[in-house]
């Protein structure tokens, strides 16, 4: 096993790995305990009571995060013509067809989100499913980033929208809720806008407990675990 850091040790001193803590207690800890020298990411972990290989319980979708989530988001936009042009006048980072698709099919991976206009699907596909698909970056419709309202997407992306989507051999969801550097209020705010939106998505199929599991943690922290009914 390898070995753990200093301030991984002394962090994991402070946390009680089998107390439920208040969403108030988990987010000063997850800050207290915070000992990178960079300013790290906040994740949530949240177990679902859903059987994703289920296409009805397969929950994918977006949230924006009210206070944002303290990065500033690259973003490649598919699309040509007046289309093309909203993107870069809306601060697309990227915008183009099939020069853009060869060069990422290629390698280039430098960017955090695409969207792209139904009419390119067809030519994004083939050479690109396998290589955003597993990252988490192709275009999608369930998730709002295959359409023609270029603008207002790339301005919401841009503002702090995320994609969630559950993991098909885990049931949990994975995602950023802000830095280590926000106030505590910007973080609880951001993951209680999370766990609202998971609760709206709860699939009609669903019986039993639907929230199993919900924890935070810093990039380089340990995980602290929060009492589940909080969010019943």
């Amino acid at each position: 096993m390898a070995k753990r850091g200093k301030r991984y040790r002394a962090g994991n001193e402070q946390v009680d790995r089998l107390q439920l803590y208040t969403v108030d207690e988990a987010v000063s800890l997850v800050k207290k305990t915070s000992g990178a020298k960079f300013d790290e990411t906040v994740d949530l972990a949240s177990r679902l009571g859903v059987d994703a290989q289920h296409a009805d319980q397969n929950i994918r979708g977006t949230v924006t995060l009210p206070h944002g989530t303290g990065k500033s988001v690259r973003v490649v936009v598919f699309a040509e013509g007046d289309l093309a042009r909203q993107a870069e006048e809306a601060g697309a980072d990227f915008v183009g067809t099939d020069d853009l698709v060869d060069k990422i099919a290629d390698g280039w991976l430098d960017f955090d989100a695409t969207i792209a206009t139904p009419d390119l699907m067809r030519s994004i596909m083939p050479k690109l499913g396998r290589v955003l698909g597993p990252r988490g970056l192709m275009p999608n419709a369930k998730a709002g980033t295959v359409t023609t309202d270029i603008t207002e997407t790339l301005q919401s992306i841009k503002a702090g929208q995320i994609e969630y989507r559950v993991e098909r051999s885990s049931g949990i969801v994975h995602v950023p809720i802000g830095k280590t550097s926000f106030e505590e209020e910007s973080i609880k705010g951001n993951l209680n806008a999370v766990m609202s939106t998971l609760i709206a998505a709860r699939p009609s199929a669903v019986k039993g407990r639907y929230i199993r599991s919900v924890a935070i943690s810093a990039t380089m922290g340990v995980g602290i675990r929060i009492d589940p009914q909080q969010f019943a």
